[in-house]
């Protein structure tokens, strides 16, 4: 016994000193002051341009935070496999909205709502591009993350900035190199062609009745509420990539619902492997996990 909590003390402090966490602001948008953590190897080397994993939160965007637990957890494992872990604050629009984000919030609202976090997030990524010597990432290398409110944010971001933002100028030289997507879903797959179709991880479970695993309502709200709106999920964007060829590592989970939103520590070996070989290595690996939930 006494050996085993020998290593787990040295397994917890070489955690605690194997990166450097540093705090910046990237934006100020009336009375919000948006901030992003960078997590960096201690073992960089002045020379190093390292590929970066720019994370969302989840929270409907109502709640969550850049630094939960599991956020820094993430941020500082990337940080330990040589990559810069980001995460990001951003504007929750339906913070004490009665209406909350589900069947009550009108369509538009929604895609209102959609639109301030890609914005958001667009611009944490040219915070991060225009700082790139300085914060020692390589802007070629950014994989776009996010957990359910976040990684909805996040595939639109990829895949639909052109829909939703009007003026692009600003963002024109940005480029992702991948995109981890934990229980989110876009507005339309059809965005994704061989111009934008990239290395992407998705985990979802097939009865999360939140965002839908397919294509169907969010929340899966009834024609008639004023939150109608549909979505193509993990599931249909899959297909698309699979269609186009591009590389993927869907873990799929029969009967899981939102818990899918969580960050699967247990997998992150796996998913940095596979980001490794495809966007690295440029690797074409299409994998499907597909894994039954217990009752």
């Amino acid at each position: 016994m006494r050996r085993w909590l020998f290593y787990i003390c040295l397994f917890c402090a070489f955690t605690a000193v194997s990166q450097h966490k540093k705090t910046y602001t990237y934006a100020v948008k009336r009375n919000d002051t948006l901030r992003l953590d960078v997590y960096t190897p201690n073992f960089i080397k002045p020379a190093d341009s390292l590929p970066v994993l720019l994370w969302m939160h989840g929270g409907g965007f109502s709640g969550g935070s850049r630094d939960n637990t599991d956020e820094q957890k993430l941020c500082e494992y990337v940080a330990e496999q040589g990559f810069i872990g980001i995460s990001i604050s951003y504007r929750l629009r339906r913070k004490g909205k009665e209406s909350g984000f589900g069947c009550n919030c009108e369509k538009n609202e929604k895609l209102a709502t959609f639109k301030n976090a890609i914005k958001d997030y667009l611009d944490a990524v040219l915070f991060v591009y225009q700082n790139k010597n300085k914060l020692q990432v390589n802007s070629n290398k950014i994989i776009a993350g996010g957990s359910s409110a976040g990684a909805e944010a996040v595939l639109n971001a990829v895949f639909m900035k052109e829909y939703f933002i009007k003026d692009l100028t600003p963002y024109k030289n940005i480029e992702f190199a991948g995109v981890f997507s934990l229980a989110g879903a876009m507005v339309n797959a059809n965005y994704i062609t061989e111009r934008n179709a990239i290395p992407a991880v998705l985990f979802h479970g097939t009865d999360d009745d939140l965002v839908p695993y397919g294509s169907a309502p969010h929340h899966y709200c009834k024609p008639i509420d004023p939150g109608f709106l549909v979505l193509d999920g993990s599931a249909t964007i899959v297909n698309k990539l699979h269609e186009l060829e591009v590389p993927f590592y869907f873990y799929s989970v029969k009967g899981g619902k939102h818990e899918l939103s969580g960050i699967p520590f247990y997998e992150l070996e796996n998913i940095v492997r596979f980001f490794n070989r495809s966007m690295l290595a440029n690797d074409i690996i299409q994998t499907k996990k597909i894994i039954t939930s217990k009752p």
